[in-house]
């Protein structure tokens, strides 16, 4: 093996380092420590978060040589646009991502049990499904929701903005979390209404965060699980990230809930990424490895969707790519 590759190979495995280093910059809050245009020294930031200066010194400047926060020559740090959005009140903050991915780190020495036996990590690391271990730990609910928007939340308006919602009297989101998203279509069709869906530790936050938008009087939240049932009621259904944490056979179970449910000429919108195929990089493929080792799920390429939309009956009507990673793949039923 050759230099080249030798070198290549390192940064890509010391790229773990990097990753650690953004979760425990987000944990210790360090970028809620500097203002844009007024940077401080590595004292007054470990001062600030509880830390040593020496340690911190050197993961910021780690951080630095990736573009997260910049070092001046009177060695003092500045921020940059990425850690910029490490703030906790930044519009779209990502500290909560960084948060959460760093509350569940040691998921990834689940990685091999998943590849050796096919079921996830962080049921071997953890010893409970990933939905379980949140849903019994109640301090990782708000940053978990907090966390999906930070890694999501900007594919709401990509995803209004090519795709009609005209038409729809009632939506309903599957799994809709805390309802950012529902909330946001509902607000750009004022004539809509809402039904989300999800388990009972989701859906007060759920009720709280609508009725914050001011839409309590045009959304129901129910609860329960959509293993075993959909609630009926609704025209369109709506499946953002969800389908992804779970098997085709799960998801087969999920999807003809709604196939008993959804009226005629209803719809099924399912928004995940689509896998393409070849070797050229996608960011889709890394979530798929952290679906596998997560909860046990996948990303899909089309035929996957198609295959599976067709076994559970439905038929794959149109498929919409967005501005960002994910496509809207909908759905109609098919006549019995």
């Amino acid at each position: 093996m050759g230099q080249r590759e030798t070198e290549q190979l390192n940064e890509i495995l010391f790229g773990t380092s990097l990753a650690s280093a953004i979760c425990t910059a987000a944990e210790l809050g360090v970028a809620d420590h500097i203002r844009r245009g007024l940077p401080r020294s590595a004292r007054h930031l470990a001062e600030s978060t509880g830390s040593l200066e020496g340690p911190l010194y050197r993961l910021l400047r780690l951080l630095a040589s990736h573009g997260l926060f910049t070092e001046t020559s009177e060695g003092e740090f500045d921020h940059t646009a990425l850690s910029e959005a490490l703030r906790t009140d930044a519009d779209g903050s990502y500290r909560a991502a960084a948060q959460m991915f760093h509350r569940i780190f040691a998921v990834w020495s689940g990685l091999d049990h998943a590849v050796r036996t096919g079921q996830p990590g962080f049921d071997k690391i953890y010893g409970k499904p990933a939905f379980d271990y949140v849903a019994e730990h109640p301090d990782l609910g708000p940053i978990l929701d907090a966390g999906m928007s930070s890694i999501h939340g900007y594919e709401t308006w990509a995803m209004l903005d090519v795709y009609d919602f005209s038409g729809v009297k009632v939506l309903a989101d599957i799994g809709g979390g805390n309802g950012s998203l529902l909330g946001a279509v509902l607000q750009q069709y004022p004539q809509m209404r809402g039904l989300l869906f999800d388990r009972d530790h989701v859906a007060e936050r759920a009720r709280r965060s609508l009725g914050e938008r001011g839409l309590s009087d045009r959304c129901e939240v129910l609860e329960g699980s959509f293993f075993e049932s959909v609630p009926a009621g609704a025209d369109a259904y709506l499946f953002r990230h969800i389908l992804h944490d779970w098997t085709d056979e799960q998801c087969l179970q999920i999807l003809r809930h709604c196939r008993r449910v959804i009226p005629a000429q209803g719809r099924l919108l399912v928004v995940e990424c689509i896998v393409p195929a070849g070797n050229g990089r996608s960011i889709s493929k890394e979530f798929d490895i952290t679906m596998m080792n997560f909860p046990g799920g996948l990303e899909r390429t089309e035929a996957q969707f198609r295959a599976l939309f067709a076994n559970a009956g439905f038929e794959l009507s149109s498929l919409t790519p967005t501005a960002t990673m994910v496509s809207i793949a909908e759905g109609r039923p098919i006549s019995r």
